[in-house]
């Protein structure tokens, strides 16, 4: 039940004590707080945060405020009010926040939506009145914004991507500080009614004493955001606007080559650019917003970490592009990732060979458009398309004799359409859904071509999922039922059953059908689940479910690996209350486990873990995992299933105060499986601001592991007991340094300089060659015993003699530097448009030593030979009335 003062609630509301007393006896939360909305004339508000316009005098404040954290439903160590107006144009949100020590306030400048160290106040609205989603607007002490959309009703989901057009401006005075807010209603999405009613709630977050405000705040031991809103009233007369904005951007480029051959007459050492394109939005009602975009420029963009991947299996990226991480909630739906955008505009994957050779880093996205919102009805609505380019190589061939060169041009990607849809509809109190999402992808290859061999004509995935709901959420049964389609050429087909995400071409899965020359490939996904979400101590979690060998969503989707049953549970304790020497605590067993469909368990952890915040805020975590024996039916890339080793491995980790001026977290893994395998990582995170304006990051991360079976090559001519292959495995010793670095210098909340640097060192050394003597073992045959012979060549090649047979196999040892970063200046000249200065660099060396790195080498990354890339780009919101 809800945990403010019933005192409080009286004198919100006006309910009878009688009848406040027996809701709160018979358990049943009172009737929601209301606060009212008042009308004044336009331009009656300048938004400087002072709170001196005279309207303010005649707004309806609510002081009603309790505590969240540390002491969940006391009073505020010092008290607050708000107040909301409006015009035909607005929503206006004043707020003042008292403090009996001012000079305590944490008010440093930043950028915008990074908040979490600075003193800040959050309303947010249910405009919907769903009791499910919401949209959150923020400012700082110190004037700085951030907004949020809730896509859920979960006060701790929130979508990042959503940017609206607002303003906001903060003092800080004697008496503590004040804020005000002009949110306009063409930034925000609400049904065609006459009166509204939206539900409301405000945060207060005093990070010196981390002290959580609210007023209403969700109670600790249950979950929820918008369904536990008071509601605001008073807003009436609106008219729905068309919401019709343009956002045109030019931009120049040029990528300054490090290391450039003066041979090659694709690049002149500068390689300017220049490109415009424009981003739309437009209302279609007061419910949807279509937003497109032509010919979209994500140069400030930050770049994508630096790895090693040493797996079989791809490495998925986060998506950082702003047209695709705005409102991307409403394309998700509650199970498999059907749509990962960063397909769209992917890298080509066509071959091309040539002395020198312009080859496109992505496919251009042409045009794209999407329809988001939500109905009156209750059903959410989300539609995306996009298309890409046809992308071409152009190559370059000199003559060995003359030194004439023959130019061409070979197509390395096709035009290529995307569709995601989903649609979902709300039911009932407690706001259980039901949705259907939807996505295609259809390519313009020829039958018979290169490209037809490589990439699949046609590709549909999706289905159906649900969340049904009991109590506010405290109980959840959830599930889905998909599938998904290709087709295309034999080739196309034949790759993705050989991928790494099937290997249907495995010499022992008897169960599965692999067809060479087959031209659709099918697959379907399902899952049930049950949780117990809330509640005071126990919380549990079970569920089942299965992904069918033929399951394959990667056109538009992500998945690493198909061909698995698999089942968890889940039991936790908790302590929500505050103890004498704990915040809160909590203990939890889980288990998860995976069986391919030839009946072979894949993996078994179960896993003891417990988490503590003591009384200063600093938190505890650590966790022991145990793996029994298992067996990988991927390991042998394509070849037999071999058996995988018992494991165990432990994890500790320590952090501050999440408000605290200086953060800082500490992190160490230690695990170890029966081959001699060990791995321990060492990592960690610092945040400091040396000033009012700066911030200083540093993610230090060190690993150290030994792999006894690092899959290497596979030859022929093997034994019965491997089906006639030989696996090569070996042991890696391998190394891995690196550190995330950002600076960032706030001159005043729309200017501010960005810095992120990535260096990166790596190291593998391989030992102990040898290849797998029988599929469903563990064992090896050791190179260089029984009758064979290893040997080493100068430049640690490696050659195999085993009576007959000779195996080459090439130096597989590795040092690897990286050195990523981006400079970007950013700033929002007038609201909505955007100046962008970027610095980007791209540093990179690799050669085969094998040492093991150390932290010298991070430096040497820094003066690794690469690229810089420089542009400017600027953008003008223009909205149409």
């Amino acid at each position: 039940m809800f945990r403010w003062p019933c005192l409080a609630l009286l004198s919100a509301t006006a309910i009878p004590p009688r009848l406040c007393a027996q809701t709160a006896a018979a358990g049943i939360a009172p009737p929601r707080k209301q606060v009212v909305a008042t009308r004044v004339p336009g331009d009656a508000v300048r938004v400087d945060g002072r709170l001196d316009d005279a309207v303010w005098a005649e707004a309806r404040w609510i002081r009603d405020f309790v505590q969240k954290m540390p002491h969940e439903g006391a009073p505020p160590t010092d008290s607050m009010r708000i107040a909301i107006l409006y015009d035909d144009g607005a929503l206006y949100v004043g707020a003042r926040m008292y403090s009996r020590d001012p000079s305590k306030i944490q008010a440093p400048l930043a950028r915008r939506d990074d908040t979490s160290q600075i003193e800040h106040l959050w309303v947010s609205f249910d405009t919907y009145h769903d009791r499910r989603t919401a949209y959150s607007f923020g400012v700082t002490a110190s004037g700085v914004r951030m907004d949020f959309y809730h896509p859920q009703d979960n006060e701790y989901n929130v979508d990042g991507g959503f940017n609206p057009v607002w303003e906001a401006k903060a003092i800080i005075d004697s008496l503590g500080w004040t804020a005000e807010m002009r949110i306009p209603f063409s930034q925000l999405r609400f049904n065609d009614r006459a009166v509204q009613v939206w539900g409301f709630n405000a945060d207060h977050w005093i990070p010196s004493r981390n002290e959580d405000v609210f007023w209403i705040p969700v109670p600790t031991n249950r979950t929820g955001w918008s369904s536990w809103m008071g509601d605001l009233v008073g807003i009436q007369g609106l008219k729905p606007s068309r919401r019709l904005e343009l956002l045109p951007y030019t931009a120049g480029t040029s990528t300054l080559t490090g290391a450039r051959d003066p041979k090659n007459p694709f690049d002149d050492g500068k390689n300017l650019g220049a490109r415009a394109g424009a981003d739309l939005k437009m209302g279609l009602g007061p419910n949807l917003t279509l937003d497109g975009a032509v010919n979209p420029d994500f140069g400030q963009v930050e770049a994508d970490p630096a790895v090693v991947n040493l797996s079989a299996f791809e490495v998925f990226f986060d998506e950082k592009r702003p047209f695709f991480t705005e409102g991307r909630q409403l394309l998700r739906g509650n199970g498999p990732s059907y749509f990962y955008s960063r397909r769209i505009g992917a890298p080509p994957r066509g071959a091309v060979s040539g002395d020198f050779v312009d080859y496109p880093h992505n496919s251009t996205i042409l045009g794209a458009a999407k329809v988001t919102g939500r109905l009156a009805s209750g059903v959410s609505l989300g539609v995306l398309t996009a298309v890409t380019g046809r992308e071409s190589a152009r190559t370059v061939g000199y003559d060995t004799v003359s030194g004439v060169g023959t130019f061409g041009r070979v197509e390395v990607a096709p035009v290529s359409g995307y569709g995601v849809a989903r649609v979902q509809q709300e039911f009932g109190t407690n706001a259980s859904v039901v949705g259907v999402t939807l996505t295609g992808v259809h390519r313009d290859v020829a039958p018979g071509t290169a490209l037809a061999a490589l990439y699949d004509r046609e590709a549909l995935a999706g289905g159906a999922d649900w969340i049904l709901r009991w109590n506010r959420g405290t109980y959840e049964l959830q599930g889905w039922l998909g599938f998904s389609h290709l087709r295309g050429d034999s080739a196309a087909i034949n790759r993705v059953q050989r991928s790494a995400v099937h290997f249907f071409q495995r010499p022992d899965a008897d169960y599965l059908t692999y067809d060479p020359t087959r031209t659709t490939f099918t697959g379907t996904v399902g899952t049930l689940q049950f949780n117990k979400n809330g509640g005071r101590h126990w919380l549990y979690g079970l569920g089942a479910g299965w992904e069918s060998p033929g399951f394959d969503p990667n056109d538009a989707g992500r998945l690493s690996n198909a061909d698995g049953r698999f089942e968890y549970t889940s039991l936790r304790y908790r302590e929500t209350q505050p103890g004498k020497v704990f915040q809160n605590y909590g203990v939890g067993l889980y288990t998860n486990a995976e069986w391919d469909f030839g009946g072979d368990r894949q993996f078994l952890v179960a896993e003891l873990a417990g988490d503590v915040t003591l009384r200063n805020f600093w938190t505890i975590n650590t966790y022991v995992d145990v793996l029994p024996r298992s067996f990988d039916h991927s390991a042998t890339r394509g070849g037999p299933t071999v058996a995988t080793p018992r494991t165990w491995d432990a994890v500790a980790r320590l952090g501050n105060s999440f408000g605290a001026k200086t953060s800082w977290n500490a992190r160490i893994y230690y695990g170890r499986d029966e081959l001699g395998g060990e791995t321990y990582r060492l990592s960690g995170g610092l945040s400091i601001r040396p000033g009012a304006r700066w911030q200083l990051s540093l993610t230090p991360n060190y690993l150290r592991s030994i792999n006894p079976r690092q899959y290497v090559a596979t030859f022929g001519n093997g034994g019965l007991a491997t089906y006639g292959g030989r696996y090569v495995f070996a042991f890696v010793d391998q190394s891995t340094f690196l550190t995330q670095l950002r600076l960032n210098y706030t001159l005043r909340p729309d200017l501010t300089l960005d810095v992120y640097a990535e260096p990166f060192a790596a190291s593998g050394r391989y030992f102990g060659l040898g290849e797998l003597a029988a599929s469903r073992t563990l064992d090896l045959k050791l190179y260089g015993t029984g009758g064979t012979s290893l040997s080493r060549d100068g430049a640690g090649n490696y050659t195999v003699i085993d009576g007959s047979d000779t195996l080459q196999i090439a130096n597989p040892d590795f040092n690897v530097l990286s050195f990523r970063s981006n400079v970007v200046i950013r700033w929002e000249w007038r609201p909505g448009s955007t100046l962008y200065l970027v610095w980007s660099q791209n540093r990179f060396n690799a050669d085969t030593r094998g040492q093991l790195v150390r932290p010298g080498n991070l430096w040497d990354s820094v003066r690794a030979t690469g690229d810089n890339f420089l542009a400017v780009k600027i953008s003008y919101w223009i909205p149409v009335n």
